[in-house]
């Protein structure tokens, strides 16, 4: 079965005005779908055929295929970043709400940390929050890197390329950031794959 366009979990216009229904349907309908297709053409007739797609990452890490890892990464961190954010605001709970106290010392010390990374991260690229053995971090990667990339095991992740903001923010990513920090975060998400300990699969 070939990689498909993950769907987005709310209608295009739930995030506005932080993320508009203009740049959903230009960043998940073009720059997403865009990379499923190239992914499913680079693995079509090869013995990646059918597979997951994060054996195709693997096999594309494993062989130094960047244009194979660039196509699949980038497929796969759109369909986690889709379901990194939530048209609600939420709230951390239980033992993630703990694990944040303790590695942040407070909410409001996370947000501040993503925000900040977020808005110094150098061109393209990605922030995470990541956990490993319990303790949290956040990390940022460049360009396509992916959750081979991190320390641990990815729970949230916003999108740091200019095509995830600038139709609605211009240049200013920092007003991207805030918003969806403290707007849009998917804790009920984050808190699934802490509560997992295991990589999110991307949805066949």
């Amino acid at each position: 079965m070939a990689i498909t366009l993950s769907p987005l979990p709310y209608a295009d216009t739930a995030l506005e005005p932080t993320i508009s229904a203009t740049t959903l349907q230009t960043h998940h309908g073009k720059h997403h779908q865009t990379y499923v297709d190239r992914t499913n053409t680079a693995v079509e007739g090869t013995d990646l055929a059918g597979k997951p797609l994060e054996d195709i990452v693997a096999a594309a890490i494993a062989q130094g295929n960047k244009g194979l890892f660039n196509n699949s990464a980038q497929t796969w961190n759109h369909g986690f970043y889709w379901h990194s954010l939530s048209a609600e605001a939420q709230t951390p709970e239980g033992d993630l709400a703990a694990a944040i106290d303790t590695s942040f010392g407070s909410l409001a010390g996370l947000l501040t940390e993503l925000a900040a990374q977020g808005a110094a991260h150098f061109a393209s690229g990605w922030v995470w929050l990541v956990a490993k053995d319990g303790k949290l971090s956040v990390e940022q990667t460049h360009d396509a890197a992916s959750y081979a990339d991190l320390s641990g095991n990815p729970l949230l992740v916003i999108d740091l390329w200019e095509h995830a903001y600038y139709l609605d923010h211009k240049n200013l990513r920092p007003a991207y950031l805030k918003a969806v920090t403290e707007k849009h975060l998917n804790w009920g998400f984050a808190a699934e794959n802490f509560a997992r300990g295991t990589l999110w699969t991307y949805p066949a």
